[in-house]
């Protein structure tokens, strides 16, 4: 596994494949193996990077609260690194939080965008105020509260169909360290509203949402993108598209790059 230090702090990464750069920003107790199919799919076509975000994966913490641009800044100096000037993000749930504030940070770089799962909508106080909750929550029982937060991403429908992969992300989630956890959990909750990128950004960009989808409210989600050129895609399912629509997201993926 490839890593480079970012302000004394380790970030993982892996660099797979060969032309246009696309990379895989990974959610909030998920990590880098999340796109293991899909790296396994796009990286006979595409040069594919997966990233551990701050306090994920084999990536260190880097202090009590990371933010989406601390977040995004890391991306940056992993690209910088790979010498890589323009890529295509696609980022699930945080990750698409952190993808936007790449674009806004360096839109220079940003060549396309996929919000999988995810929102340009700042937290709203109702939201901020779960966040706190769950911050209680996981000081005070660890297993609990990462067990039934990754439980609670699936539809409703799918988590008999589903349960030897909701154990297998399950296992990968519990691999995130308390400190990582509290500290994407606040930096969640004062992240900006990027609802403007949507609309004004040059650069092809795409929604995909589950129907039924626990976290996002699916119709609220979608309002962002009236009057917008982003393309939507919506599946009939939960949070968690690159699991319960995992053929067809490949299938919507590869046309959004064909595309560009």
């Amino acid at each position: 596994m490839n890593q480079i230090f970012y302000k004394n702090t380790k970030i993982s990464y892996s660099d797979i494949g060969k032309g246009t750069t696309i990379v895989l920003l990974h959610g909030f107790l998920e990590n880098k193996n999340m796109w293991q199919k899909f790296v396994t799919d796009l990286s006979p076509k595409y040069r594919v990077i997966t990233i551990d975000l701050l306090g994920h994966g084999e990536s260190e913490c880097l202090g009590y609260v990371h933010s989406m641009e601390d977040n995004a800044d890391v991306v940056h100096a992993v690209l910088s690194e790979l010498r890589i000037r323009k890529a295509i993000f696609v980022g699930h749930s945080m990750g698409g939080y952190v993808a936007l504030a790449f674009a806004e940070l360096y839109p220079q770089n940003t060549k396309g965008l996929v919000l999988l799962n995810s929102t340009a909508r700042a937290d709203s106080e109702e939201r901020k105020a779960n966040r706190d909750r769950a911050i209680k929550a996981v000081k005070q029982s660890f297993i609990n509260f990462v067990s039934l937060s990754i439980a609670n991403l699936f539809s409703e429908s799918n988590r008999e169909r589903l349960f030897s992969e909701i154990e297998k992300v399950k296992k990968e989630a519990l691999k995130t360290p308390l400190q990582g956890i509290v500290a994407s959990l606040e930096g969640m909750k004062i992240r900006k509203d990027r609802e403007v990128l949507l609309h004004l950004t040059p650069y092809p960009k795409l929604l995909i949402l589950g129907e039924k989808d626990p976290v996002l409210n699916y119709e609220e989600t979608k309002e962002q993108i009236e009057n917008t050129a982003v393309k939507l895609v919506t599946f009939p399912d939960g949070h968690m598209s690159h699991i319960e629509n995992q053929d067809q997201l490949l299938i919507v993926l590869l046309a959004f790059f064909k595309s560009i």
